[in-house]
Formats: structure tokens, C-alpha cells, sequence
């Protein structure tokens, strides 16, 4: 099953409702995926600085985690909670520093993000909990998507909740299943990738990275997919600037679009949609089979 959905605002005045509308959304696929949750949302560091979203945050570990990053920052770090998570902001060149420190800290810390404009939380739980949790309707930003999960073939864990980021500002959710996902992951392991996880949208969302570290552009990336990602999918992958969607050759997952003069929604069902503003006035499509659809902000 799984429910998938994604918000690119065209009008700057509806940036503050980011988040209640991607939580009115993702709660509506509850009945798609209710035994997890999670959602990344975008909007924009200040200039010359990064954000790092970390998960796994307890009482026992907060302490030494804030310390050692303002330690590398030199106090010039922002360090910003929501519930087990931490977004970071810091400047550039604290970068390689920061991964490593994170990366070696244990404890049960990984870092889900990592980008100019990417905050990314996900959890254990109903679509609704895990949202009021992270307080997503308090939330502001220029796009988002996000993903109800229901485990077919794997435990129900946080790492095993979608969106998956496997490089800077990008992310992916999925609806469906891959066949080929444990050679490709192979493949890209030599590559030099690494992943957290056996989810086979970990190893999407890693193929589309390294299709862009070799300087594709994201529709080039996702074109290439259809002929090296076998099964049936659809994905959404969110960016700094913004978002695509792309369905297998067959297209048996559930897709809608709506797009206004104010936004493009994204959801596998059309009653995700039917809340958001003037939505009948929206054009209403489904997205059709091997086409990437792809919206971005101007520059």
C-alpha cells in the first residue's frame, strides 16, 4: 500500500501553510500506511550556511551532541529540537567536521539530512502522531512531501520510514516495490554509497545520487531509472528547488496531480487533495507512465 504526497507552492503568500497542508495531506493516507510516517520540508538556510537533520535524539545523548557540535561551530551553531530529532544550522566550512563527528558519535544518532534548504523527520506511528510530534502544522517553507508507510517486507522501525536523503537537498519517497534493489545496491556500495538500511527506496533514492554526482540533471536521473530500476513504483523526490514525480511503465500505484496558479499537489489519492484551497478550480491529472513530471522554483 503506502501513501505518497507533495506541495510545491507557487505563491509565496501560502509559505506559512506549508505545513498544515501537508499534514491535512499526509493524515488522509492514514488508511495507506499507518504504521509510520515522515515528511521532509524545504525552506531555505540563510547564505553561506547548512542544515543537518539528525535522528535518534534522547536525554541521555542531547547533551553531548549539542556540546560537540558547538564545539566544532565555536558557539556559532544553531541547534533547534523537535521531539527526538535536531536540526543544525551552521556555516559551510563546519561541513566535513560536523558528518564526521555525527557519523562517529553512536548512540544511536544518524543523520537523515543534510542540505541548504532540507529539514527531514520521520517516526513510528499514525500519519497524525507522527506529524503532531514534529509539530508539522506549525511548519513553513516552499515545498514538501511526504510518506504513510506500511511494511510489507520489512520491521517497522524509524530508519525503515520514509523519505530516504542520500544527498544534499534530496530525497525520496515511494510507493511500490523493486526486484533488482539488493544488485543495484551492490553496484552502488562499490560506487562508493553507503545505506542505513534493506529498504529497496533507500536504494532509489541512492541511484538517482549517484546518477547525479556523474552530472545529470534530475529528469535525466529518474529517465535512466526506468530502464535500470526493475518492478513497479511511483516516486516522488523532493529537491532544494523543488519536486518530480515518476511512474514505472506499467503505472499500477495509485497517482494524482492537481496543479493552480498557486500550487502543484501531489498524492496517490485524489481525497488527499480535496481540503487544499480552490482545489476545484486545480487541473486534476494522472500522471502518465514513464513521464517525469518536474516543477522548480526560479533561481
Amino acid at each position: 500500500m503506502c501513501g505518497i504526497v507533495g506541495l510545491f507552492l507557487k505563491n509565496r503568500a501560502l509559505q506559512p501553510e506549508l505545513g498544515r497542508l501537508t499534514s491535512l495531506m499526509l493524515e488522509t493516507m492514514t488508511e495507506r500506511g499507518p504504521d509510520s510516517a515522515g515528511f521532509a520540508v524545504y525552506d531555505g538556510a540563510a547564505a553561506g550556511h547548512r542544515k543537518m537533520t539528525v535522528r535518534g535524539i534522547s536525554s541521555s545523548n542531547a547533551g553531548d551532541l549539542e556540546s560537540g557540535f558547538l564545539q566544532i561551530t565555536g558557539n556559532n551553531g544553531n541547534v533547534h529540537q523537535r521531539c527526538d530529532h535536531l536540526v543544525l544550522t551552521y556555516a559551510e566550512e563546519h561541513e566535513t567536521p560536523l558528518r564526521a563527528y555525527m557519523n562517529e558519535f553512536g548512540r544511536g544518532v544518524h543523520i537523515a539530512s543534510c542540505g541548504d534548504s532540507i529539514e527531514l523527520y520521520k517516526g513510528v506511528g499514525l500519519p497524525e502522531h507522527v506529524a503532531t510530534r514534529f509539530e508539522l502544522k506549525t511548519m513553513r517553507g516552499t515545498h514538501a512531501i511526504g510518506h504513510t508507510r506500511m511494511a510489507t517486507e520489512s520491521a517497522v522501525t524509524i530508519a525503515g520510514a520514509h523519505p530516504f536523503s542520500t544527498g544534499p537537498d534530496q530525497c525520496l519517497v515511494h510507493n511500490g516495490s523493486l526486484s533488482n534493489h539488493n544488485s543495484l545496491r551492490r553496484m552502488l556500495v562499490r560506487e562508493g554509497l553507503a545505506f542505513d538500511t534493506e529498504n529497496d527506496s533507500e536504494v532509489a533514492a541512492g541511484y538517482l545520487s549517484w546518477r547525479l554526482s556523474r552530472g545529470d540533471k534530475l529528469d535525466q536521473a529518474l529517465e535512466s531509472s526506468i530502464d535500470v530500476l526493475d518492478g513497479f513504483y511511483t516516486f516522488v523526490v523532493g529537491t532544494r528547488d523543488g519536486f518530480a514525480v515518476l511512474r514505472d511503465p506499467v503505472a499500477c500505484k495509485p497517482a494524482v496531480i492537481a496543479e493552480t496558479d498557486d500550487y502543484v499537489a501531489f498524492a496517490s489519492e485524489y481525497r488527499a487533495l480535496a481540503e487544499l484551497p480552490a482545489i476545484q478550480n486545480a487541473k486534476v491529472l494522472e500522471p502518465e507512465p514513464q513521464k517525469v513530471y518536474h516543477w522548480e522554483h526560479a533561481a
